[in-house]
């Protein structure tokens, strides 16, 4: 089935827009696979220290050039719930590659930090960056020139985005995504949300907040809310760079394994030496973009993604604007009610048909291209699957259900849970921004309100503290952007404002900083771009200003008279407690060179960017 007129017509305008970038990086990926599809460019000193650990037959495979040799990128470490499964997975990669008849070698690690560890810490200036140097350390591994296909082991925040715009970069070599999973079910996410908000209103001690917090964050496996981790998983089986089915499986079970080992023959069967040569760079073209971005709203997905997608994207000479995932949202529709915009986990939502079950409702409405090619072959209606264990161990497919098992979880297309996706862009005097509504009530999308503004999140924090956050308010927190301190996620004000919205104070939140997949209740506008740093209309609210936020209307303005407003001296703020500690001062030539937010946030040179402007 072909993709609804609508969804066509905006995958046409990203493709227009996007010609002359995305010509030049096939011509740069054609060259690259003439040149370097095999070892034979590389001189016999090269292939002696590329295999000088290897056994004699693999050595004489390797200098022959006669099988495929796999490039293994893991984010391992064993400090991160997310990450540790990862230990195991070389062992199994290489086991299930001599099998198949081929190579495999650890070609690097990368970095994997985690946002929740990070939560209101110095570290977390360092988290947004983090996916480029994730991207640069991927590059790294690659570099080499030893292999014919790459498998990449990540999952969280910023460790996929950063792993897709390095696999994009190789984009000649064939790349699989392999996932862990998630952590099985334990606190339900509300029930921890109920005691964060008692220990915010010294109702409930430490001890309490951590007997809670461990019983949520209990085992190996992503963190079981919808946040960016879990919409990463989304995002790479629905562009179809994992094999199908393969996203919410548990960590340390026999169907993950047995994923895990298939995965690794498929990257065998797809590289250049074989007759199903797919590389990643024209996989990914614009209709998997697309199918990506109508994914993140039918799922209401992290808003982090409306950042890393344009950067993704860019990697491979594709540019898409905040405008195209406006339009998309007004055509899809939220199939998914999962934490925070719900009060199941991913768990439930896998249980109740998963992404078989919404990959299938909607290709079978004309939502999704299907006419793409993924990691698995041809179309993306194999994806309208679940995956099982076989009697011989192995994955067998079956055809995802006709129904959903919790429609309270996950609807059928006609019962959608509202005819709009989850996010929707904001444009008004204020400049560009982001709102995730698929959590906040409808009554509570418009608000009009006096601003009170901080220029750090525990400013508010303090504020709440000390009582003085009375009255309805829209709370601006600015010098928060990328070129500020590295845009943190201000998570910690997610409890604080939903403390005050529960008494029954009008309250929303306008910044140039990211609240990511986590955000919640209370309407958030985010990313705000210009950001303050560099002289953005958000840097010249005063306390008291009406600020007016109408996310169905999709503006954000403040309520002063437009002459009087352009006069003011935009704010400054003192940035030197942010240059410093906690390896901030090596991150200060990316704060300098790191563009927009709408452009993708990046430090690298994003033409994609560039071409979306003109």
């Amino acid at each position: 089935m072909t993709a609804r007129r609508d969804i066509e017509a905006i995958t046409e305008r990203i493709r227009q827009r996007s010609r002359p970038g995305r010509e030049a990086y096939l011509g740069r990926i054609a060259e690259a696979s003439n040149r370097t599809a095999n070892r034979a460019v590389l001189s016999c000193g090269n292939l002696a220290h590329g295999f000088a650990v290897c056994s004699p037959s693999e050595k004489l495979a390797l200098g022959g050039d006669r099988v495929p040799n796999l490039g293994i990128i893991t984010s391992y470490n064993d400090m991160l719930s997310a990450h540790q499964p990862f230990e195991t997975f070389p062992a199994l990669i290489k086991d299930a590659a001599r099998e198949a008849g081929g190579i495999a070698q650890v070609a690097g690690g990368v970095p994997a930090m985690c946002d929740g560890v990070t939560q209101g810490q110095p570290g977390m200036e360092l988290s947004l960056f983090s996916r480029d140097v994730i991207a640069m350390a991927a590059a790294i591994g690659l570099s080499h020139n030893m292999f014919d296909a790459a498998v990449h082991l990540g999952v969280c925040d910023k460790i996929v985005p950063g792993l897709v715009i390095a696999a994009l970069t190789f984009g000649h070599l064939p790349a699989v995504f392999i996932p862990a999973g998630p952590m099985t079910t334990g606190l339900p996410n509300d029930e921890k949300a109920k005691v964060r908000q008692l220990y915010a209103e010294g109702k409930a001690g430490r001890a309490e907040l951590l007997k809670a917090e461990s019983k949520s964050y209990h085992g190996p496996g992503t963190c079981t809310f919808y946040g960016t981790a879990n919409s990463n998983q989304m995002l790479m089986e629905i562009m179809g760079l994992h094999t199908p089915g393969a996203s919410f499986v548990n960590p340390g079970t026999p169907l993950r394994d047995a994923l895990t080992r298939e995965a690794t023959k498929r990257a065998l069967a797809i590289t250049a030496l074989g007759n199903a040569y797919t590389p990643a760079g024209r996989m990914i073209d614009e209709r998997s973009i697309v199918n990506g971005i109508v994914g993140l709203h039918a799922t209401g997905g992290s808003t982090n993604h409306t950042i890393h997608l344009i950067a993704m994207a860019a990697a491979a000479g594709i540019a898409i604007t905040w405008q195209d995932i406006s339009d998309l949202s007004e055509a899809v529709p939220l199939l998914a009610r999962v934490y925070p915009n719900g009060l199941a986990d991913v768990n439930h939502f896998h249980a109740a048909g998963g992404l078989g079950f919404l990959i299938r409702e909607l290709l079978d409405e004309g939502i999704l291209h299907e006419d793409v090619q993924t990691v698995w072959g041809e179309g993306l209606r194999p994806y309208a699957v679940e995956a099982k264990l076989g009697a011989d161990g192995g994955v067998v497919r079956e055809a995802s259900p006709r129904e959903s098992g919790d429609e309270k979880v996950l609807a059928p297309f006609k019962k959608a849970f509202q005819p709009t996706g989850g996010l929707k862009m904001l444009s008004g005097n204020l400049g560009h921004a982001v709102i995730k509504t698929s959590a906040v009530k409808p009554e509570r999308r418009i608000i009009e309100a006096p601003a009170k503004v901080f220029d750090s999140q525990q400013g508010l924090n303090e504020a709440f503290k000390a009582g003085t956050l009375t009255g309805d308010f829209i709370a601006v927190i600015r010098f928060q952007g990328p070129k500020a301190n590295g845009m943190p996620e201000l998570h910690k004000l997610t409890t604080v404002l939903g403390v005050l919205q529960d008494r029954g104070q009008h309250v929303a939140l306008v910044t140039d900083g990211r609240m990511s997949g986590a955000s919640g209740k209370v309407p958030a506008a985010i990313h705000v771009t210009p950001e303050a740093v560099e002289d953005g209309p958000i840097a010249r609210i005063h306390d008291g200003d009406i600020i007016r936020l109408d996310a169905d209307a999709g503006t954000l303005e403040v309520l002063v008279p437009a002459g009087d407003f352009a006069l003011r001296r935009a704010a400054d703020s003192d940035l030197v407690g942010n240059e410093f500690g906690f390896g901030r001062e090596l991150f200060a030539g990316l704060r300098q060179m790191v563009g927009r937010a709408d452009h993708g946030a990046s430090a690298f040179g994003n033409n994609a960017a560039e071409f979306a402007l003109q």
